[in-house]
């Protein structure tokens, strides 16, 4: 009885080895083990695409002309209104003449007057010619008949001139059409005093008709596919006609950020009339790109990356890659990934270079 107390005093140091022993064993034998991000990927594919372009525009005359008074006055009557279509010599309003009747009246006193003095001047020519034959007058005296002669002509000459001009703008108190055409603008009003230049009335032209729009800079850089761009009625899709890009606007307009291009209609159906919206088709040359969906994009140094999956230890490295340009929900790649590579579309906003990931596949759109 006395040694069995003695033996259980005498081993009590060892119970904590055991216990080390035991917890040391457990822990060899299971890690703990680190969550894995799970992501989703698509294979990189070089498609070929088009860059779709449609715009809104409007049709309008190939040429339109601005008429104006030649002569300052006031406005009598003007006899076309916006939409009127008016022919070629037809009068469009009126000013008053009273000033240019006094003008040509004036004028035509002068050549009257101008014209008896060429009459006198003449007979005293031929008279002193006639003595000059038979001696009976100086050459001197006959010299001065001969330049009063030419004064006289010139002066009449002169009156002429300014009668001319007169009756001219006489006629300019009535402001006609130069061509057949439809009336756009009217800015005449009666009893309105106006100047010289004033634009008073705009008319296109009949004939040839063309298509603006306004474009966003960026997109003259890319060539179209086709010289010809399609167009339809915004009203009428199945109302159709072609055009070619006739004009582009040197300058851009600062308020939109868009510069005007002007579509040279080949054909204008009768429904396509001036001021009709209608739509522009225009698709640029295949190029070989990535077509990425938006939630692919992350940035390193400030420019635009993604995320790559390795297939072998399935860890994941960000790489710089070249935008060619965004769309609505996708990313047009050009460079920075190969051909095949796993790109993390979806999950890629909390990794980190060489971390582990479990991959989901999809097929690229």
């Amino acid at each position: 009885m006395s040694e069995r107390p003695k033996l259980l005093r005498s081993g009590w140091w060892l119970a904590p080895f055991a216990a080390l022993a035991l917890t040391s064993c457990e822990g060899e034998t299971k890690p703990p083990e680190t969550a894995r991000t799970t992501v989703r990927t698509q294979n990189a594919e070089f498609v070929d695409h088009r860059q779709t372009v449609t715009l809104t525009g409007e049709v309008v005359a190939h040429v339109q002309t601005n008429l104006s008074f030649r002569v300052s006055g006031q406005i009598t009557e003007w006899l076309a209104d916006v939409g009127s279509h008016v022919t070629a010599g037809e009068v469009l309003a009126r000013i008053d003449p009273s000033e240019q009747k006094a003008d040509v009246e004036a004028a035509e006193a002068a050549v009257r007057a101008a014209q008896a003095q060429v009459t006198q001047a003449s007979s005293g020519f031929e008279r002193q010619k006639s003595l000059l034959a038979k001696n009976s007058t100086t050459q001197e005296t006959f010299d001065q008949a001969q330049t009063a002669l030419q004064t006289a002509q010139g002066s009449l000459d002169s009156a002429k001139a300014l009668l001319g001009t007169s009756r001219d703008a006489l006629s300019y108190t009535e402001l006609k059409a130069d061509a057949d055409g439809i009336v756009t603008v009217r800015n005449a009003e009666t009893g309105q005093v106006v100047q010289a230049a004033q634009t008073m009335f705009s008319v296109a032209r009949d004939g040839p008709r063309d298509a603006i729009f306004d474009v966003y800079e960026s997109l003259l850089f890319e060539k179209p596919a086709e010289p010809k761009i399609q167009l339809a009625l915004v009203s009428d899709p199945s109302v159709k006609t072609e055009g070619r890009i006739g004009e582009i606007s040197p300058t851009i307009d600062t308020a939109t950020g868009t510069v005007r291009v002007k579509i040279a209609m080949d054909t204008t159906p009768e429904r396509m009339t001036l001021g009709a919206p209608v739509i522009g088709f225009a698709s640029s040359v295949p190029s070989k790109l990535i077509v990425l969906p938006w939630t692919s994009l992350s940035a390193q140094d400030g420019k635009p990356a993604v995320w790559v999956v390795n297939g072998t230890d399935s860890t994941v490295n960000r790489k710089p890659v070249t935008i060619a340009a965004y769309e609505t929900g996708s990313v047009l790649v050009s460079g920075g990934i190969a051909k095949g590579e796993a790109v993390v579309t979806e999950g890629g906003k909390m990794l980190r270079p060489g971390q582990v990931v479990d991959v989901i596949k999809e097929q690229a759109k």
